[in-house]
């Protein structure tokens, strides 16, 4: 290790290198780091001379990195947080921590999960302050550059889905929390509930009928969709919409079928008038995961976090929930 050279490096600059990779843009960089665009510029003109390279290239749309800093890009958040590491102090005692972390969530966690980990979390811990946001499409790659600590969503169990845990990104560790399956919702006197009383119930129909549906990710099709693609069959998708409470609020007024995780039906059916139906096709669960950067593994912090989610999470449901929700060992 060549420490000579390393201590002529003002490692503040690696600092300001990962946020101009994430921002693009010198504006927005400086607004996040509270510096002048002017010192920003004198600081990104000092990251060349180190490095030798131009780093970003000025165009329409902002700052386009060069192959050099990708290639830094890739190395960077896990230097940085390594760094970040060593300044704080060893250990991690829960009731004397004033640490934050931050989550990034798919919208049913916050019925179906937060209410059994957050009052552990924070009666062992009173001090923490934890940040949620949102889980979106960019959320995994927030979690891939120390953005966000922890993203808590679906994952397909279907073999040919896009959103398989086999598939997650290079160095993102996940815990299964639970898995579960699909059902529909339908407002109650709906039409089709007279053909169900009289034995009426199939894929078909099901077909027939006109959804609405939840957008995942940026993706307007589920894997259930996939599979009926696969098949040569369709959904007759009426109206798509971000979250879940949306959905379900469309379905309760209108005769638009809903086709949603068994684990959120039920705080739908709280607020709306809705009736519950079964899937009419044989169809692979999906498995809520618990997300992190294997970074993170042996962190004092991060391991107690997950350590009191996933205990939280399994005292709660105890293997077989009411609603039928399945636990992981």
């Amino acid at each position: 290790m060549h420490l000579d050279n390393l201590a002529r490096i003002d490692l503040n600059l690696l600092v300001i290198l990962q946020v101009l990779l994430e921002e693009q843009s010198v504006t927005r960089a400086a607004s996040r780091l509270h510096l002048s665009q002017s010192a920003l510029s004198k600081s990104l003109n000092r990251l060349r001379d180190t490095l030798g390279d131009p780093l970003f290239l000025r165009t329409a749309h902002g700052l386009k990195p060069t192959a050099h800093a990708v290639q830094l890009g890739q190395k960077l958040p896990n230097m940085l947080q390594g760094l970040y590491q060593l300044t704080q102090p060893p250990g991690f005692i829960p009731a004397s921590s004033n640490r934050q972390f931050s989550f990034a969530m798919v919208e049913s966690a916050y019925e179906t999960l937060i209410p059994y980990f957050i009052g552990p979390l924070l009666i062992a811990a009173p001090n923490l302050k934890l940040d949620s946001y949102v889980w979106m499409e960019k959320s995994m790659q927030a979690l891939q550059q120390g953005q966000i600590d922890f993203g808590m969503t679906g994952r397909d169990l279907h073999p040919q889905s896009d959103f398989q845990l086999k598939r997650l990104p290079e160095g993102i560790a996940h815990q299964t929390l639970f898995t579960d399956h699909q059902i529909c919702l339908v407002r109650e006197n709906h039409p089709v509930l007279t053909a169900i009383r009289n034995g009426n119930w199939n894929l078909d129909i099901y077909l027939e009928m006109y959804h609405v549906q939840v957008r995942c990710e940026g993706n307007d099709w589920w894997a259930l969709d996939y599979h009926l693609a696969e098949q040569g069959q369709h959904r007759r998708i009426s109206t798509t919409v971000p979250d879940f409470y949306g959905a379900a609020s469309i379905c309760a007024h209108s005769d638009l079928i809903f086709t949603l995780p068994t684990s959120f039906a039920q705080h739908a059916k709280k607020l709306y008038s809705l009736v519950e139906l079964p899937l009419p096709i044989e169809f692979s669960p999906l498995a809520f995961v618990l997300l992190w950067h294997e970074r993170n593994n042996d962190e004092p912090g991060h391991r107690w976090i997950r350590k009191t989610i996933c205990k939280s999470v399994a005292d709660a449901f105890s293997n077989i929930s009411p609603n039928g929700l399945e636990m992981q060992d």
